[in-house]
């Protein structure tokens, strides 16, 4: 009886760890493949080439007309320009001065990825961050800074071009008349209502 109970226990064992085996071949057929990923590290850049690089961005913005100085940040292939122009501009033509120093640098290889920047605040951040990188700071700083630059600005960079098709230009024409009319409307409206609650 005793050898009856041990056959069965092994009997049950030996079942039990083959259900297991086939369990896991269901699992590995039915598990998608999965993609490795190396762990990456933040590599240093080359600090030589970037101010190299950077000069020669500043060196074709200043001569764009208006602009007095310019400072660049270079990582990578991304480039901040910022812009220091003739305060007596005004603030409509400062957009076309930047779209004129956007166009300048993108002729340029090394200036396709370049954010333009003329405002004072920024441009003195990035003299900052382009002193500290010739200082040697530590990347992770200036990283951290040029997120906090980048984040408050939205790129000028002339990309391609969107065409103004006549229909496009006469919809939006129409709906700045139907706007026009539909505010004097709404004011005319308020006008009757506001006057009828004085008396």
């Amino acid at each position: 009886m005793q050898k009856f109970c041990w056959m069965i226990l092994a009997i049950i064992i030996v079942g039990g760890c083959s259900q297991n085996e086939q369990g896991r071949e269901i699992n590995d057929n039915q598990r998608p493949n999965i993609t490795e990923v190396k762990n990456t590290n933040i590599q240093e850049t080359d600090r030589k080439s970037g101010a190299e690089t950077a000069k020669r961005l500043t060196n074709l913005a200043v001569k764009v007309p208006h602009v007095n100085d310019a400072t660049a940040v270079v990582l990578g292939k991304y480039a901040i320009v910022g812009i220091d122009i003739d305060q007596d501009i005004d603030r409509s033509q400062v957009g076309t001065i930047k779209y004129s120093v956007g166009e300048a640098l993108q002729q340029d290889p090394y200036g396709a990825y370049a954010t333009i920047v003329a405002d004072p605040d920024l441009n003195e951040r990035i003299r900052e961050v382009a002193a500290d990188i010739e200082n040697g700071q530590p990347i992770r700083g200036i990283l951290n800074e040029l997120s906090d630059i980048t984040s408050r600005i939205i790129p000028e960079v002339p990309g391609d071009p969107v065409e103004q098709t006549p229909n496009k230009v006469m919809s939006e024409q129409k709906q700045t008349i139907d706007n026009e009319q539909e505010q004097k409307m709404l004011e005319d409206k308020q006008n009757k209502q506001s006057n009828d609650h004085l008396d």
